[in-house]
């Protein structure tokens, strides 16, 4: 097996045995983004110098008997709204096309601290707002298992690096299913911890009571791996909450497989591709043949989830992106006259479509006069779809139903319908509007080759036990071994 291929629990151990250097396995990763990264255009920009130097550095760590991280010499792709000091941040748009961040994310401290590599950042929609990574002002990123199709969004270049051996695992956001979606169509491991888990710090703000940092890796052990580095607490950012963390990894293999697993009948409704249908329902097969007992349950405020979601995000976009102004960094346009000009100019200039329409509709539903009628009203239905939630865990562990309703689509086939594309994220959102931990993992293929993601959802900051119920799925269907058949994985 080469060296791409290896999950990062497999590179860590050859890692520290002494059979593998970390700078050896920086060098072949790079080389694989060299090779793949063409067709693919997972990355926006790689840290090639800071990456080596580092791997240099666990290296000599190693020879010395000094301790090492958790993540010793393992190669980490990060999504590009999460800031890496002296690297470009753009969050995929104009308006930040040159900007150098200062200061490391506390995720990127906490990489750094267990001796992780990042060797990139990745492409994504402008500011994490899109389902397709279509939106990025830079380039659109292609899906590994067919690159006349998407990779998902907003995290489609993290995904896409997992799922063509690009990184060993990745980083991304979830604001609305951002880590999951993506992971589901290209047949990775996305994990989106309960809000308040991973500190935001550093993640530049798209929904601030929905954004939350997630992983993305080839299978669940690499998932709990990135999660227990990870998942730290932070005072800097007010929302993290200051919790013992588990063991992930120690403790993965120990759940008993006589669970109650809540299929909810919402999200077996119409809308829902009949491929997808069977896969999650084989799944669900395979759990009960496991031991676990299968239980039909109603989220019935489910239906209001995409226009709460949409009300909440946008009001709470428009404020995050007032800052992007011309004045203090970033983007300034020319072609303007006097400081209002410029104002209007720079934003309609650095600004995508995607971000523009998202503003215009925060701004429309905190405006006076609408603010009680949207804005309010949505807060108060996200309340009852965070009590279905509550109600729900009192008699099951664990949700299990489809990620996206549908697998992934052609390039260009929703982008000039935004509201198909917001009904995508049907069976996401509302873990992020209640701020439960959501996982995704992949449950099969379409008839097309194209793969399926199965979504399990926990109560609040029990990361442990969906990463315990995924593998044991995982365990049975051994989806890693299945990749995606293309040219430039022929070496």
């Amino acid at each position: 097996m080469n060296t791409h291929e290896l999950t990062s629990v497999q590179i860590k151990k050859n890692i520290l045995s002494g059979d593998m250097s970390a700078k050896s396995v920086t060098a072949e990763f790079f080389s694989r983004v060299e090779k793949s990264d063409t067709e693919i255009g997972a990355y926006l920009s790689l840290n090639k110098e800071m990456a080596l130097k580092k791997a240099d550095e666990v290296d000599k760590k190693i020879k010395a008997g000094a301790h090492v991280g958790l993540l010793a010499g393992v190669p980490i792709a990060v999504k590009d709204n999460i800031c890496v000091a002296d690297s470009i941040t753009t969050c995929a748009s104009k308006i930040l096309a040159n900007y150098r961040s200062p200061y490391d994310a506390h995720v990127i401290e906490r990489i750094n601290d267990e001796d992780g590599i990042v060797i990139g950042k990745t492409n994504l929609d402008e500011f994490a707002m899109g389902s397709s990574t279509e939106h990025s002002a830079f380039k659109i990123t292609k899906n590994p298992w067919d690159l006349d199709y998407v990779p998902g969004g907003s995290s489609g270049g993290s995904a896409a690096a997992i799922a063509a051996d690009m990184a060993a695992v990745a980083l991304g956001s979830d604001t609305g299913g951002s880590v999951r979606q993506p992971a589901a169509f290209c047949g990775v491991v996305g994990l989106k911890p309960t809000y308040g888990r991973v500190s935001r710090y550093g993640m530049v703000a798209f929904g601030s009571s929905l954004d939350q940092i997630g992983t993305l890796s080839k299978d669940v052990a690499d998932s709990s791996l990135l999660l227990q580095a990870i998942a730290n607490y932070d005072k800097r950012d007010s929302t993290c909450v200051n919790l013992e963390i588990p063991d992930y990894i120690s403790q993965l293999e120990s759940l008993d497989p006589g669970i109650s697993i809540g299929v909810p009948k919402e999200y077996f409704a119409e809308g829902l591709k009949d491929e997808v249908r069977k896969a999650v329902d084989t799944g669900l097969d395979i759990y009960k043949k496991l031991g676990a007992k299968i239980v039909e349950i109603s989220l019935p405020h489910t239906e209001y989830a995409v226009a709460a979601y949409y009300i909440i995000a946008t009001a709470e976009a428009s404020s995050n992106l007032s800052r992007y102004d011309g004045v203090r960094y970033g983007f300034r346009s020319q072609q303007s006259s006097g400081i209002l000009k410029m104002y209007e100019a720079t934003r309609s200039e650095g600004f995508g479509d995607e971000v523009k329409r998202r503003i215009m509709m925060g701004n429309y539903v905190l405006s006076a006069g609408h603010y009680d009628a949207y804005y309010l009203k949505a807060s108060k239905v996200r309340t009852l779809i965070k009590s279905d939630f509550d109600s729900a865990f009192e008699k099951v562990d664990c949700i299990i139903c489809p990620t996206s309703p549908v697998p992934a689509y052609k390039v260009n086939e929703k982008s000039s319908d935004p509201l198909e594309m917001y009904l995508s994220d049907v069976y996401t959102i509302p873990a992020n509007l209640a701020g439960i931990p959501g996982i995704s993992v992949p449950c099969g293929l379409t008839s097309d080759g194209l793969p399926i993601g199965m979504q399990i959802l926990g109560k609040h900051f029990d990361e442990l036990k969906i990463l315990q119920i995924a593998r044991l799925f995982e365990k049975e269907l051994n989806f890693n071994a299945v990749k995606p058949k293309l040219d430039f994985t022929k070496e």
